[in-house]
């Protein structure tokens, strides 16, 4: 088997790292996908004031659960749904540990319609599109596309983690059947299935760490569905869709459908925390790209500059300087121009597909626009411009944020520790630095030891 196909077909697979649930961590997971024009932000109510302008295409709700979320009978997963409403649903059951993030984006987003999920999921989607939620969370364990974008967002010491404790589950279970082979068979004693359950509860209560879970919430269908990977009955009905357009997949008014049910997820993880009134949720949404719809703002707006500096020019063959602002006549080039997009002048990249026709109406404006009314126009788009530049630069700024503290989330610090230690303890500073400042507490470090003189002579 040659290399290729060796990485495209992981038929042994690999754990999964836990990952936070921070929106530039999950904006970061998306585009690792190959997930276009989408973006996370958190949402800090789920009340209309604060979601009904971001029409998002999904939530994912994170909250603290008692037990790891891959801690689940094998037993209890079907293969048949009990709603038949839900099998036109994309859903994978949950098979791999901390794998729940990745699971809650391709079980919400794997139900939108319009979305550009990239060349690699759409022929996942393909491929898992007859089989079963078991066997679709099956595909994603062994995809190392999808594992490979999540653990690459993973701090280092998760992911030293994930293989420790897939080292650990595995010695322990070669352990046990190398145990069960060699011991002498006993007559096996009747029990009863609470007896068993009691047991099995028993022997994992001191293993029970806190651990965070995802699901999603998606429109599909004129429906409000839970998605959660855990939930061995398939998707949740959450209620019909009450929305005047006659577009099936429209996302109109879904979070009316919705809000009641994440009130009552919320009060319930609040209801069950360690601490009383202690937050242990967050909720995400997944909506349309900020920067895409600020730098087709922009760039509409250099197109409508241009289409009036010429009627400009047709109109005013002397010069038209002398009849618009001065100090917007200065600013008019700046206004245009961007940190990613240093030129004013030339055309940029636009993502909307609507945004020739929009450039068009604008252009048909213009030119039935009558000659007095240019200079003004012309100063009304630059004063756009203005504005919708600072939304573009905030956009970029807060991208690059995201991508710092990514990089810093993920960098390996702990070669470096090791070797400043090594070298604190090969020059005999180890021993000082460890005692710290001297007990009379006046800023100055305690008297070098006997070694460490030596070594500096």
């Amino acid at each position: 088997m040659n290399e290729d196909s060796s990485t495209r077909h992981d038929l042994v697979g690999g754990p999964f790292a836990v990952i936070e649930s921070d929106p530039g961590v999950f904006t970061t997971l998306l585009h690792k996908l190959g997930i276009r024009g989408l973006e996370v932000t958190e949402l800090y109510s789920v009340e209309a004031f604060a979601t009904d302008h971001l029409n998002p295409y999904g939530l994912i709700f994170c909250y603290l659960c008692e037990d790891s979320p891959g801690a689940q009978d094998d037993t209890t997963i079907s293969d048949d749904l009990e709603d038949p409403d839900a099998r036109a649903i994309w859903f994978a059951n949950q098979l791999s540990d901390d794998a729940c993030s990745s699971q809650a984006i391709l079980n919400v987003l794997l139900n939108c319609k319009g979305v550009d999920i990239g060349s690699e999921l759409r022929e996942f989607a393909a491929d898992t599109e007859k089989m079963s939620p078991v066997m679709r969370g099956l595909a994603i364990s062994n995809s190392s596309h999808i594992r490979q974008a999540q653990n690459s967002l993973a701090r280092p010491a998760d992911i030293r983690g994930a293989y420790h404790t897939l080292a650990a589950t595995t010695l322990d279970a070669a352990k046990a059947s190398a145990k069960a082979a060699s011991s002498p068979p006993t007559k096996k004693r009747k029990t009863s299935a609470s007896t068993t359950s009691r047991a099995k509860r028993k022997a994992t209560s001191t293993e029970r760490l806190e651990a965070y879970h995802f699901i999603g919430y998606v429109p599909a269908h004129g429906r409000v569905w839970e998605l959660d990977g855990l939930r061995a009955a398939g998707p949740l009905d959450v209620g019909e869709i009450q929305s005047d357009s006659k577009d099936p997949d429209s996302r109109a008014g879904w979070m009316d459908i919705v809000r009641p049910a994440l009130q009552r997820r919320m009060q319930t993880v609040l209801e069950g925390g360690s601490g009383e009134g202690h937050i242990q949720y967050n909720l995400l949404a997944i909506v349309d790209d900020a920067y895409l719809g600020a730098s087709d703002d922009l760039e509409l707006l250099k197109r409508e500059r241009a289409a009036l500096e010429r009627r400009l020019d047709e109109n005013f063959p002397a010069g038209w300087a002398d009849k618009v602002d001065p100090a917007l006549l200065a600013a008019g080039t700046e206004a245009f121009a961007t940190t990613l997009r240093p030129s004013a002048r030339e055309p940029g990249r636009v993502f909307a597909a609507d945004f020739g026709s929009r450039k068009m109406s604008k252009e048909l404006v213009v030119l039935d626009m009558a000659a007095r009314s240019l200079a003004p126009a012309w100063e009304n788009c630059v004063r756009a411009a203005l504005s919708a530049k600072v939304a573009v630069e905030d956009e970029v700024a807060r991208s690059q944020s995201a991508q710092a503290d990514n990089v810093k989330r993920t960098f390996d610090y702990e070669p470096f520790i090791r070797e400043f230690v090594t070298s604190l303890q090969n020059e005999g500073l180890l021993e000082d630095a460890l005692k710290g400042p001297s007990p009379a507490g006046n800023g100055e470090p305690a008297t070098p030891s006997k070694k460490s003189r030596t070594r500096k002579k």
